[in-house]
């Protein structure tokens, strides 16, 4: 995808772009980055604009100038949107992006057409088991810079805690492209850090309690072998949001873009 990059007021955002017709726009969670959506836009670009930001979520290449919360990056969101010119876009959003996305259309109902939601946080999720360490980790003193530094030890890569499960099959150069942005720049970090203080669960709990403001369609793509957001949260924001609809995905952990692209692609 052809590499691009916007000024916000914030700070500089730089994106992925592919295809053209009507816009899909994709939200990532912490980190990870746009890498996440490559085996799924190749399968949607020949007939939607895809576009894909770096958000500022620790596996970013540019440092974000502002001080970063949940809600800030879902008002990026529909910021991205007006700069771009995307006009309703549909979004798609996993793990933190998923919150992210729920955050933005709630603030903001004229923003998006439609809604597809995979594996994400929701309701006092936020984050779920067994990453409710990261919590208390930007609140210690260079716990941040340890915890990246461990990511240079593969093994510890694929722990529980760290992406052991949220991905049955992540490609060595994936991983990678997490890992690097974190572990080698500081200012990186400080972004992570600045995010993962200000992320609270009763801000999207929230935005859970204005679920049925949502009118607009919302696909609900849920891989059924998560072990961190099981298959019954996806059932409970069928059950919650008044326009979706919960379509169950084998095979899959947290991150179905990464597990089931074939799948995705062809709900979205």
């Amino acid at each position: 995808m052809e590499r691009k990059e916007v000024r916000l007021r914030g700070g500089t955002l730089a994106y992925h772009e592919e295809g053209s017709g009507p816009p899909l726009l994709f939200v990532h969670g912490v980190f990870v980055n746009s890498l996440i959506w490559s085996r799924v836009i190749p399968l949607l670009s020949d007939r939607y604009r895809c576009i894909a930001p770096d958000w500022p979520l620790g596996s970013h290449s540019i440092p974000y100038d502002s001080d970063l919360s949940p809600f800030g990056v879902a008002e990026m969101i529909e910021e991205l949107s007006t700069e771009l010119g995307l006009e309703k876009p549909t979004l798609v959003g996993n793990d933190t992006g998923g919150a992210l996305c729920q955050m933005a259309v709630v603030r903001h109902p004229q923003l998006a057409s439609r809604m597809v939601l995979t594996n994400c946080d929701a309701y006092d999720k936020f984050p779920p088991q067994p990453f409710t360490y990261l919590v208390w980790v930007p609140h210690i003193p260079g716990a941040i810079a340890m915890l990246a530094a461990s990511m240079r030890i593969r093994p510890m890569r694929r722990l529980p805690i760290a992406y052991g499960w949220l991905a049955k099959r992540l490609p060595r150069e994936m991983e990678d492209a997490f890992v690097e942005p974190v572990m080698t720049n500081k200012a990186i970090r400080n972004d992570i850090a600045g995010f993962l203080r200000a992320a609270n669960k009763r801000d999207l709990m929230a935005t859970a309690a204005r679920y049925g403001e949502i009118q607009i369609p919302v696909t609900i793509a849920w891989g059924e072998d998560d072990k961190a957001f099981k298959i019954s949260m996806g059932e409970r924001l069928a059950n919650d949001i008044p326009n979706a609809e919960l379509h169950r995905i084998p095979d899959s952990y947290t991150l179905v873009p990464v597990d089931q692209p074939e799948r995705l692609a062809a709900l979205i």
